[in-house]
């Protein structure tokens, strides 16, 4: 009887692996089948290198790269404001904070990676805008907004991620550093840090993976023009956002071009989670 039980179980497991499997294969086909004969029509290098979107022209472009610029600045910008402020702040909750505070700041970081985007992407519109436009000049819907409002988005996961990769190091590490005379800061720094680059490598990918796929809130403060950047004060059009605003109404080659565009997304996104692979099995 236990033997016909763990042999069941092996082929539930075996199926739930292989519907994972089967549906990010369904996925590929669906985009590429339908994406690269929109790309050889339009011309690899037109698609992908052109600078003017007007698909309601005659002839009508489709060029993307304005958009891809846009990602790029978009999830540039929230890597350098919201990787900083979640690796301090996982380092803070797994080493110095008090049990008393980490018991209201815990429950608080989890509630942030609850939040709906159109709620994050209201707050921005409310609040980021406003205060964006009054510092900086402008019309306040720009890549420095969404900017910001990505890099707190980001924020739950790199911080739980990296927190738990700190708490996985073996606490011999730190106590070997404090035996050699090294203080509770350096312990924690140059010690028990480095030793959870992998985890906070993955923290980062995982967080840039977040920035890049998001469309409502990037939506609702970046502007949604599709040109080319003319500075982080001045608004911009991402990949995502194309696909969103166009596919309600796009027909024939526009919509080719939209789930081309979704394949240029697809293999961006896969060639950074191989590199940071990579690199993590490097620094292992």
């Amino acid at each position: 009887m236990k033997q016909y039980k763990e042999t069941i179980m092996k082929g539930i497991f075996f199926t739930a692996a292989l519907t994972s499997i089967l549906a990010v294969l369904l996925i590929c086909i669906f985009l590429f089948a339908n994406g690269i004969p929109a790309i050889s029509k339009i011309g690899f290098f037109d698609f992908l290198l052109g600078r003017q979107w007007s698909p309601n022209d005659v002839p009508a472009t489709f060029g993307i790269f304005p958009m891809i610029l846009g990602s790029i600045y978009i999830t540039g910008g929230a890597i350098i404001i919201g990787v900083p402020i979640g690796i301090l702040t996982a380092i803070y909750m797994a080493r110095f904070c008090p049990k008393g505070l980490y018991r209201i700041l815990k429950p608080a970081v989890e509630l942030l990676a609850g939040i709906p985007s159109v709620v994050y992407g209201f707050f921005g519109l409310v609040l980021i805008v406003p205060l964006v436009r009054s510092v900086f000049g402008g019309s306040g819907s720009s890549i420095l907004t969404a900017s910001i409002l990505l890099g707190i988005m980001i924020l739950p996961t790199i911080i739980g991620v990296s927190e738990s990769a700190i708490r996985a190091v073996p606490e011999h590490y730190y106590e070997g550093a404090l035996a050699l005379g090294a203080s509770h800061e350096r312990s924690v720094f140059f010690a028990v840090l480095p030793a959870a680059k992998s985890g906070v490598l993955a923290a980062v990918v995982l967080g840039i993976g977040r920035a890049i796929g998001e469309t409502m809130a990037v939506i609702m403060v970046a502007g949604n023009q599709a040109r080319m950047p003319a500075g982080i004060l001045k608004g911009i059009r991402t990949l995502t956002s194309n696909i969103v605003l166009e596919m309600g109404y796009a027909a024939e080659l526009h919509r080719e071009a939209l789930i081309a565009t979704g394949v240029v997304l697809f293999v961006f996104i896969l060639l950074i989670n191989l590199s940071f692979s990579a690199l993590t099995r490097r620094v292992r």
